[in-house]
């Protein structure tokens, strides 16, 4: 038996305990049977979903990030959301000139370089398929292999993003932007108000790469 399947039985045992001696709940014969069992009730079934559900984003740590530019180059930011558990951080920054890509992988990186316990799962969420594809079907390893020759852009901040991942075990998975994800909306709105801000940051690479480093 899988370890997850073992927890599911284990929690499973404890609340069919809870119901049966605490809990009201229905019971029926079984055939001529004189003996009777347990049926789980509605809200127990629902307490059974969320002690569950909560066992298992326990142990895993949750990120979304999003990245804006006003006009793509422009003033640009990027804005994450990290969750383990209970608990929850939010990270932005706003910089005077770089691009949308660019910040994507800013919110990414920020939120790596942001965790202080290493060596766990962990997914990330983004509405980038610039990074998701570049990842997960591994077109960053080929562009590594030859030196992101052939015109391939942000080798500063991939090599970036591709030190810190060593570290983790990432899986990035796409969700559709500025729709009903409320995590990814918040994402968008830590970006944008980044990026309107006043004192922004300066995308060394990119301005260093394009000549206008003031």
């Amino acid at each position: 038996m899988s370890h997850r399947h073992a927890k599911s039985s284990s929690l499973l045992n404890i609340v069919i305990n809870i119901e049966w001696s605490n809990f009201p709940c229905q019971s029926r014969k079984i055939g001529n049977n004189k003996s009777s069992i347990a049926v789980l009730s509605p809200g127990t079934k629902e307490i059974l979903r969320l002690i569950m559900d909560n066992s298992e984003q326990a142990n895993k740590l949750i990120i979304y990030t999003d990245g804006s530019s006003r006009g793509n180059p422009g003033p640009g930011g990027y804005g994450a959301v990290l969750m383990w558990g209970s608990m929850r951080k939010e990270l932005s920054a706003g910089y005077r000139l770089t691009t949308n890509n660019r910040m994507e992988l800013m919110g990414v990186i920020a939120a790596l370089e942001a965790l202080t316990k290493k060596h766990i799962p962990l997914t990330i969420y983004t509405d980038s398929q610039y990074i998701v594809n570049s990842v997960e079907k591994k077109w960053l390893d080929g562009w590594i292999r030859t030196d992101f020759k052939g015109g391939k852009k942000n080798k500063d901040l991939w090599m970036r993003y591709y030190r810190l991942a060593s570290a983790f075990t990432i899986k990035f998975v796409w969700v559709k932007g500025h729709a009903e994800n409320q995590f990814n909306n918040r994402c968008d709105i830590l970006a944008t108000t980044a990026a309107d801000g006043k004192n922004l940051l300066v995308d060394i690479g990119y301005e260093m790469e394009k000549g206008e480093m003031l």
